[in-house]
This record gives structure tokens, C-alpha cells and sequence, in this order.
């Protein structure tokens, strides 16, 4: 490289000889005290230039190194390629331009999302060695805002089932207990969160893929309502199946980095037409006499005692905030029809020539979906499609008495992580791969916005996380709840020991 540019062993010797500390920051802070600073936080350090980007790259790496090989979260790392970055970063800073609002922090993205010049495996062995020639969104809207990105992280075999293992890279472990599931898809980007490897990390959600490792693992995670984050590349450009979102150590982290995310693109035909900077608001609210509907069953879906019980001791939570809880909600029963035919169908679209190519290259939970899917029927879709209104409706309604409707994010906690998935709760007995996770997708057939927080520990330690879902579109209104639950509880504040 040329110019005011430094090489690539300039900037790596520069990385080396940055002290991990800076400015009125105390000499005998350490690396993981840095990491865990929010990206709130840490980005302001930097703004101020009590942290330098280079600084705070040394020490995520840091800790990148001292805590990822006992979690497997982060499967592929840039080093050379972040140093770069983050001394041209510093460069800009000294230069006095303008800053974006991410800017100097480091990101890993979830390896499902291409990445330029990064591999991007999806977990799956067919793109073991693949690597993007451009970005997606997600990723040219963070670095545009400034972030760093560092690597990726590890994801289930094409982003299905939330249980973060593959053939690639393996399974990447819970940081609570290193026995069991951190959940997924967005499995990698959870640990690295909870572990302090990242302040900031991207995800995706079609059954619950950012809430479900989010309560796994103590984070906080968002489905964000379908164009909030919109997706140009979406095959299925009108499906309200998946959407992008992200996750944080705490809401105001997650806030934070969605305004970068946020944001129309006229090549998605869903895209919300609103700034994403709205996000970067303040998030404190009243919530007196607000209405919230508190679960019953979901019509029979078979919750885990232990969960039921760390999530139903909440309710006197919402009630000390000054709200209204009923114990209602609507029928999911068009969710059972709408979502599984619609996932399948979809999974065929994406997958079926490849399963034809190379039948052995697919799990058998994911290859026998996309045949089920293969068989589908036009009946069948105009069934499913016809379903996915009537749900739609029928929770809109609901919710015009009710400003928020809570229910536990997962069914159980934490299992075991050599389980691909559960195949029994409370005694119910089940045939598919993700009729354990009932909680999260009867909410994503509704398309509507929700959050997994933070809500408390089961008797072993394993964490709990609570769901609260918003009307339609009103994101922004979703993440002042859980700001506020979030404050009256204090369990995100809590990180594993191993980290």
C-alpha cells in the first residue's frame, strides 16, 4: 500500500505496541475489563480518544485468544485485515473527519452473511472455502458506521435449527455451561457477546434465530419487524419468513447498533420506509397503565417448569412499572400451518438443486425439510399463504387492547450440546426439528417485533430469557420495554465466569 497508509506488518507491529489502555483510563485495567465496556460506551472512549481503534482491537483479540478456544464461537478470525482497518481508523480520527457512530469498534458477523474478502461457509461443507466478492447490507451499513470487522461467527449448517453446530467448525458451547447448546442460529454471534470477544454483533431470525441463543446465553436479542433491516438479495423478496437484526449485552447496546442497520433500500420491497437513526434515541418511557397480555399455554405448547417459573415470576415486574397485566392470547393454530409450509417451501428454494447435486452434504433434519418442501403442493402454499393472513390478523386484533404481549423466549433451557435438538418437553413427544421452539416462531409467523431479555437463572445457572413482542412496526416502542424490564431486573449485568 501507498501514501499515509501503513503496510500490513506496519500495522500489525503498530497493533502489537499499543497499549491496552489510554488516556484517564487506569494502567492497570486489563483486557477484558475493556471488552466488557458496552459498545455504548467503548464507542464513546474511542470518540474521545481515551481508547484508540488499534487499542481496542488489542484487546478483543486478546480475549479472543484467551477465551474462544474453550467456546468455539468465532470459527474464522481477520487479524492482519482488522489491524488495517483499525489504523486507518485512528488515521481518520487524527485527521479530524468525520466519524460514523460505530466507529473503531470491532464486529464479527454471523457466517451466514457474505463478506468481502472473508470466507463465508454458511455451515455448510459444499462453501468450506468460498469467499464473497462483496459485502451483504448488514455488513456495508456497519463498516460504513465505522465497525471494524474482526471474523465470523459460527452459525448451524445453513442457518438451520437453533443449535449451533456443523461439520465445518463444530459446535460452539454455552459459557454458562460448557456442556450444553449456546442455541442458534445466530449461536456464534451470542457467545462472542456474552464472552466479551465482540461489543457488537449482527444475526438473523426466521424461528427464533437472534431471541433463542440471546436467552441461552444472557444477551439481549431482536427480531426487528420484517424491512426493518431489509435484505436486497432475498430470494423470496415478499416473504415475512426472516429478517436480519442484531444483538447486545444490553438494550441500549442493541438500539445503538440497529440505527446503523436500520434503514430503507428501494431494492426490497418490504423495506420500512424510516431512518434508522431513530434507534439511537433515548429509550426511557413511562409505562404506566400501559396493557400487557401475559401467555397462558399458547393453546398446549409444553413448557419446561423451570423456565415457567423464572418467566411467570416476572409478572410483578411488568406491574411495579406501572402496567396492566391480563393473562391473555390470541390462537396460534393458523402459525402451526403457515410457518412450517412456508419454511419448507422456502428451504426447497434455497437448497433443492444443491440436495440433488450432493445428496450426503445436508443434516438429515435440513435435507428432510427441504424434501418436504420439494413435494409441496400449489395447493398447499395457497393454504399456507392463506393461514399466514389469518394469523397476521388475528394477532393485530389482539393487540389493539394490548400494547405488548409476554411470553418465555424457549420452551427449555439450555440442553445438552451433543442433542441436536430436544425431542421431549414436560412429557410431549415430538416428530420435527423445530417443534421444540414454538414460543419463538408462532411469533414470527405474526411478522411482528420482538425482544428476548435477560430474565433470570434456573437452579442449575442456566440463563432465562424473557420475550416481549410489540405491535405492528413499532420496534422502537419494543425496546423501551425491555429497557425498562431490563433495568428493574439487573440480570444482564451478570457474564459467565469464564469469561
Amino acid at each position: 500500500m501507498t501514501g499515509n497508509h501503513p503496510t500490513r506488518r506496519e500495522a500489525l507491529r503498530g497493533l502489537a505496541a499499543a497499549p491496552l489502555l489510554a488516556g484517564s483510563l487506569e494502567a492497570e485495567t486489563d483486557a477484558s475489563s475493556i471488552c466488557f465496556n458496552s459498545a455504548v460506551e467503548m464507542a464513546r472512549l474511542i470518540r474521545t480518544k481515551k481508547l484508540s481503534a488499534r487499542e481496542a482491537l488489542a484487546a478483543h483479540l486478546k480475549q479472543i485468544e484467551r477465551v474462544n478456544p474453550k467456546v468455539n464461537a468465532i470459527v474464522t478470525l481477520v487479524p492482519e485485515m482488522a489491524a488495517l482497518a483499525a489504523a486507518k481508523a485512528d488515521e481518520m480520527q487524527a485527521r479530524k473527519e468525520t466519524l460514523g457512530p460505530l466507529h473503531g469498534l470491532p464486529v464479527a458477523h454471523k457466517d451466514l452473511v457474505e463478506t468481502r474478502g472473508i470466507r463465508t461457509t454458511f455451515g455448510s461443507t459444499l462453501f468450506r472455502d468460498y469467499v464473497p466478492k462483496e459485502n451483504d447490507l448488514v455488513v456495508e451499513r456497519m463498516q460504513r458506521a465505522g465497525a471494524i470487522t474482526i471474523g465470523k461467527t459460527n452459525t448451524p449448517e445453513f442457518g438451520a435449527g437453533s443449535q449451533t453446530f456443523n461439520k465445518v467448525f463444530g459446535a460452539t458451547l454455552n459459557p454458562y455451561d460448557l456442556t450444553k447448546t449456546c442455541g442458534g442460529s445466530s449461536g456464534g454471534a451470542a457467545v462472542s457477546l456474552a464472552c466479551g470477544l465482540v461489543p457488537v454483533a449482527d444475526g438473523s431470525d426466521a424461528g427464533g434465530s437472534l431471541r433463542n441463543p440471546a436467552a441461552f446465553c444472557n444477551v439481549v436479542g431482536f427480531r426487528p419487524s420484517i424491512g426493518r433491516v431489509p435484505n436486497p438479495k432475498a430470494a423470496f423478496a415478499w416473504s415475512t419468513l426472516s429478517t436480519s437484526g442484531c444483538l447486545g449485552r444490553s438494550v441500549a447496546d442493541l438500539a445503538f447498533v440497529l440505527s446503523t442497520m436500520a434503514g430503507p433500500d428501494p431494492r426490497a420491497p418490504l423495506s420500512i420506509n424510516e431512518p434508522g437513526e431513530r434507534f439511537a434515541r433515548p429509550l426511557d418511557r413511562s409505562f404506566k397503565g400501559v396493557r400487557v397480555a401475559w401467555f397462558k399455554d399458547l393453546q398446549g405448547v409444553p413448557f419446561d417448569r423451570r423456565v415457567r417459573a423464572v418467566v411467570d415470576g416476572h409478572r410483578k415486574t411488568f406491574e411495579s412499572l406501572g402496567c396492566i397485566v391480563e393473562q391473555a392470547e390470541p390462537d396460534f393454530a393458523p402459525a402451526e400451518i403457515s410457518f412450517r409450509v412456508l419454511r419448507a417451501w422456502n428451504s426447497a428454494n434455497a437448497y433443492g438443486a444443491q440436495l440433488h447435486e450432493h445428496p450426503d452434504a445436508f443434516k438429515d433434519t435440513l435435507k428432510a425439510e427441504i424434501e418436504q418442501g420439494l413435494r409441496l403442493t400449489g395447493t398447499d402454499l395457497a393454504h399456507a399463504e392463506t393461514a399466514h393472513g389469518q394469523i397476521w390478523r388475528r394477532f393485530q386484533a389482539f393487540l389493539e387492547k394490548y400494547e405488548y404481549f409476554v411470553l418465555p423466549t424457549t420452551q427449555l433451557p439450555a440442553f445438552d450440546v451433543n442433542t441436536p435438538y430436544p425431542t421431549e418437553i414436560a412429557g410431549v413427544k415430538f416428530d420435527n426439528y423445530i417443534d421444540w421452539m414454538k414460543s419463538c416462531w408462532y411469533v414470527s409467523a405474526t411478522g411482528n417485533p420482538a425482544v428476548s431479555v435477560p430474565g433470570g437463572f434456573t437452579p442449575e445457572g442456566l440463563p432465562v430469557g424473557v420475550q416481549i413482542v410489540g405491535r405492528n412496526q413499532q420496534d422502537f416502542s419494543v425496546l423501551q420495554m425491555a429497557h425498562a424490564f431490563e433495568h428493574a431486573t439487573g440480570f444482564g449485568k451478570k457474564h459467565p465466569p469464564i469469561a
